[in-house]
């Protein structure tokens, strides 16, 4: 099976069963006899299609005399295929694309070859008709198809950050992350990981905020790595990072992490416990908490206990027992598109009262556990300020025990600011969006 059919099934794959984009490549291709190159190039049709689908889409409405809606889904995703690399890959002949693009057809859907063929040559001729509405007349529109977010998330940034905001917000959302790890300083140091890493003919260099990340460069199947299977570093955006060093765990404390899974957060407190105390990692689904155990015992790590358990009960043997209480929230994930493109086309305008509702009622049980003194942090992987300090505002207005605290001497200078929060943007910070507030429960 060539590399388009790989990316073919795994972009019908995310449609049909709302499959995030990097699960759904990991598991097509896992075992697969596929060279580092093919590897490459299937990981980029399938996020360059997602990145781009409106887009992709619209293309398709000016030069397609079916309708959008009339067209299977495998076809679709044939279309998009091809117009990606035609427009977007200097690299693939045009002739080249077409021609595998109806190969495709073929194979997938016989009689829909013909129309295939006709509709990428029909742009191939006249591709430069392409017109998008004016970005000074119609900036939210203009927006949208160029960047192909949905109209209604354009709207709500533009509302939030202004146009030039949320325009760079757009453009990084659609570039390649770099792809970080947090060193495993229970196992070896940064300096001796860097030195095994370029062993391994790895590029690697310094993270931007936090002592123990690194940046990997051109790095395929990391986990088949010895340096990773070794447990020296954990996959982890720097981002992520900081909400532990912002909960300042120490040795000897008992924490509980209400939202455990998959566990980067988890073990990266238990590294800087230096492996000595408690730690409680609990999620709502088993499986997951596997995750979280695998990674412990690869790590090295000895002191966290897994637990199924619903963050929105409340569990009164742990009520004021905690030194300090994580909370990395459930969210719309509207901070890490660039990783999981389909989430802008998986949510809509409706979702964010139900999500924040979630997050406080979750919050709220967590800091039942937090003993007098102790701290709490709250965090998502969004930047919606009704699932941010939205939801912290509702917290402290109806837990007056609670108060903001200062988190500035926690992270690094050039992220300090007057606000009492920590919020991330990717194209301002180039890290994921992130949110982080930390909060101590007062009391002797």
């Amino acid at each position: 099976m060539n590399a388009r059919k790989y990316a073919l099934d795994i972009l019908i794959d995310i449609e049909e069963n709302q499959a995030f984009s990097n699960i759904a490549i990991h598991r097509h291709l896992k075992g697969k006899p596929i060279d580092g190159r093919d590897r490459r190039f299937i990981t980029e049709l399938v996020y360059g299609v997602m990145e781009n689908k409106i887009y992709l889409d619209y293309i398709i409405q000016q030069f397609s005399k079916i309708k959008g809606d009339k067209i299977s889904i495998p076809v679709m995703n044939i279309l998009r295929l091809g117009l990606y690399q035609i427009t977007y890959l200097d690299k693939v002949p045009p002739s080249a694309a077409v021609n595998e693009s109806v190969n495709l057809a073929k194979k997938i859907q016989w009689k829909a070859a013909g129309f295939v063929n006709g509709m990428l040559r029909n742009y191939l001729r006249n591709k430069n008709d392409i017109k998008l509405p004016s970005y000074e007349e119609n900036p939210r529109e203009y927006m949208s198809l160029a960047y192909s977010h949905p109209l209604w998330l354009v709207e709500k940034w533009q509302k939030e950050f202004g146009n030039d905001f949320t325009r760079q917000l757009l453009q990084a959302n659609n570039q390649t992350p770099k792809l970080t790890v947090r060193t495993n300083t229970l196992k070896i140091t940064k300096e001796e990981l860097m030195e095994e890493l370029k062993r391994q003919h790895v590029e690697v260099s310094h993270g931007l905020y936090v002592e123990e990340a690194l940046c990997l460069c051109h790095t395929e199947n990391i986990e088949e790595l010895k340096s990773f299977q070794k447990g020296y570093f954990q996959i982890q955006d720097e981002s992520s990072m900081l909400a532990a060093h912002v909960l300042d765990p120490q040795p000897n404390d008992i924490i509980i992490d209400v939202c455990a899974a998959p566990g980067g957060k988890t073990t990266h407190m238990a590294q800087l416990m230096k492996n000595k105390g408690r730690i409680i990692a609990r999620d709502i689904y088993e499986h997951k908490l596997k995750l979280i155990q695998n990674t412990a015992r690869r790590l090295g790590i000895s002191i966290i206990e897994t637990q199924c358990f619903n963050g929105k009960e409340v569990d009164e043997t742990l009520v004021d027992k905690a030194d300090r209480v994580l909370v990395d929230a459930p969210c719309s994930g509207l901070g890490i598109i660039r990783r999981k493109p389909e989430i802008k086309y998986n949510k809509g305008p409706d979702d964010f009262h139900e999500i924040s509702n979630l997050q406080l009622r979750i919050l709220e049980n967590a800091g039942k556990y937090v003993k007098k003194g102790g701290f709490l942090v709250y965090s998502t992987c969004t930047i919606s300020r009704e699932e941010n300090i939205g939801v912290i505002e509702k917290f402290i207005s109806r837990n007056r025990n609670f108060a903001i605290i200062d988190m500035n001497p926690l992270i690094p200078e050039v992220l300090r600011s007057s606000e009492k929060y920590l919020q991330l943007y990717p194209h301002l910070h180039d890290v994921d969006g992130f949110f982080i507030c930390k909060l101590r429960k007062n009391g002797a």
